[in-house]
């Protein structure tokens, strides 16, 4: 039996959320169609982590590796994840779960970032164009600082009159503050890009804001199945069994 991937997503009141998440393993398993891939949350929606690692030790198999679908280390990926494996672990002793590297940061996530800015109409060579690039917010600086730094490359790589990261909650700027710096610039249009991989509450107060503030911007989809991110989702898979396999030999292939 090949050792199941578990995907682990945070999860969300709104239905659309999920529903993104599991289009983005479907395109996971189009991929690796051998593979046993499985898909949980860590709150909000079901199945639970817990529940599902579970259901990986039912089914017979010793060994589990646990995908984060988070886009950097902040409390999610240090707290909740390690907390949900090691209650599990606890009802489960002889099941070995390894737990792989959050998503971001990567190239495939910018990628997959600007391919649906593109997809929303975002023109890249338009001088007056301002794009917010929206991300969550945490109050841990480097996760911020990742969409922060895609932002800044953005900037650089077209003739935009600007791009800024703005953050639904925990972080500055908001969507506000980016716009009126956008504008101080010289936008005269406008475009949010998603720092997002599924819809939900703080990507909808994103786009109300920037409505609010703008009239009618472009609007990009958040990035979750886009072919590049499930590339990344098994990229992640295959370095964890690595690692748990070969710990020496892969740490000096890195």
């Amino acid at each position: 039996m090949t050792t199941p991937l578990v995907a682990v997503a945070h999860g969300s009141r709104d239905p659309r959320s999920a529903g993104t998440i599991h289009a983005l393993m479907d395109v996971v398993r189009s991929t690796r169609p051998d593979l046993d891939v499985r898909t949980a949350f860590l709150d909000l929606s079901a199945p639970r982590l817990g529940d599902v690692l579970s259901a990986v030790h039912g089914d017979g198999h010793e060994e589990a590796v646990v995908v984060p679908l988070l886009l950097g280390r902040a409390f999610h990926a240090r707290v909740d994840v390690p907390s949900a494996i090691a209650e599990t672990q606890q009802r489960h002793p002889r099941l070995r779960v390894h737990t792989a590297e959050v998503l971001g940061p990567d190239r495939r996530l910018a990628e997959a970032a600007w391919h649906r800015l593109s997809q929303a109409g975002a023109d890249p060579c338009d001088p007056e164009l301002g794009v917010v690039l929206a991300g969550a917010g945490s109050s841990h600086g480097p996760a911020n600082q990742l969409v922060a730094d895609v932002a800044a490359r953005w900037q650089a790589g077209t003739p935009w009159a600007g791009v800024i990261a703005a953050f639904a909650a925990a972080a500055d700027p908001d969507v506000p503050a980016a716009v009126a710096a956008l504008r101080a610039r010289g936008a005269r249009r406008f475009a949010v890009g998603s720092w997002f991989l599924a819809p939900g509450l703080l990507p909808d107060r994103i786009i109300d804001q920037a409505h609010e503030q703008t009239g009618d911007p472009l609007i990009a989809a958040p990035m979750a199945d886009d072919p590049g991110v499930a590339d990344l989702v098994l990229q992640r898979y295959t370095g964890a069994l690595a690692a748990a396999t070969h710990p020496t030999q892969y740490s000096r292939a890195q």
